[in-house]
């Protein structure tokens, strides 16, 4: 798919697909998404809505009523919220409970999907970086890493260790992962990437340039892999130090452009994509 690949135009018949999120100006996700769409010839346009979390609910309630809204894509920080708002979830945010596409229905009903964590997995392997069997530091226990750690753990890494700020967070997520994965040595674990060969960033850290790096650098092992979910910038400031000590680095892009057909096919019948986007 060619990165000038235009939308087109928009008309009567064009379906709308917010994007929610707080802020929203970092967001990258609209315009490669639109690109896609365009090309399947899916007449639909994703637009950024930025949008408090004390207003959501209200907001996903008013969206119900909408005809020309084919669904919503969510980012930070709603992905948990809006799941407690579908009528039904299906596949992994059924039991994640957390979702990043939500469709709906002609009679405003919302039926909520996670593709983040299939979309991170399919992105480390498509950049040659194959996550079974390696032993993994995940920082953070939000919406994208509560999904992120799921499908590392159905990828059959041998080691699942999450760090979090809240560790009644991470131990959630554990206890969610635990019985489903009785091969993968799951914990909670402080944010020390000592010890790790495949540590990745799925917190918002790294969005600001004031933001405090979510591991130590030093501390990571030579020949480790570091992955980051941030998009916005493109390699950020974990990323640089990453590199300035010779280690493989993993760009947050490569979720995303893993997803797009995953996320079209979810909203549009007939409109399905491939697991890993040229």
């Amino acid at each position: 798919m060619s990165a000038l690949t235009p939308v087109r135009e928009i008309d009567g018949r064009t379906r709308i697909v917010p994007l929610l999120a707080h802020p929203s100006h970092h967001l990258r996700t609209p315009a490669a998404f639109n690109r896609r769409c365009a090309a399947l010839g899916v007449n639909a346009v994703c637009i950024p809505w930025q949008v408090e979390p004390r207003h959501l609910a209200e907001t996903v309630g008013a969206l119900r009523h909408g005809d020309s809204i084919a669904g919503l894509i969510v980012t930070v920080p709603h992905k948990a919220a809006v799941a407690e708002l579908c009528d039904e979830l299906t596949g992994d945010a059924r039991h994640l409970r957390v979702a990043n596409v939500v469709r709906r229905g002609a009679d405003g009903r919302l039926v909520g999907a996670m593709f983040d964590g299939v979309g991170y997995v399919a992105g480390l392997r498509h950049r040659g970086i194959e996550p079974a069997g390696r032993r993994v530091l995940l920082v953070g226990a939000g919406g994208a890493a509560t999904a992120i750690a799921g499908a590392l753990a159905g990828a059959g890494v041998a080691e699942l260790a999450i760090a979090n700020r809240s560790a009644a967070k991470a131990e959630r997520v554990v206890d969610l992962l635990r019985d489903a994965y009785p091969s993968v040595a799951l914990r909670v674990a402080p944010p020390d990437p000592a010890g790790f060969d495949l540590v990745v960033n799925a917190t918002s850290l790294g969005m600001q340039p004031t933001d405090a790096l979510p591991v130590d650098p030093a501390r990571i092992d030579v020949g480790a892999v570091v992955a980051e979910v941030v998009m916005q910038p493109a390699v950020t400031p974990l990323l640089v130090a990453a590199q300035a000590r010779g280690l493989a680095i993993h760009e947050g892009e490569h979720m995303l452009t893993a997803q797009l057909g995953l996320l079209a096919g979810f909203l549009f019948a007939g409109a399905a994509g491939e697991a890993v986007a040229a």
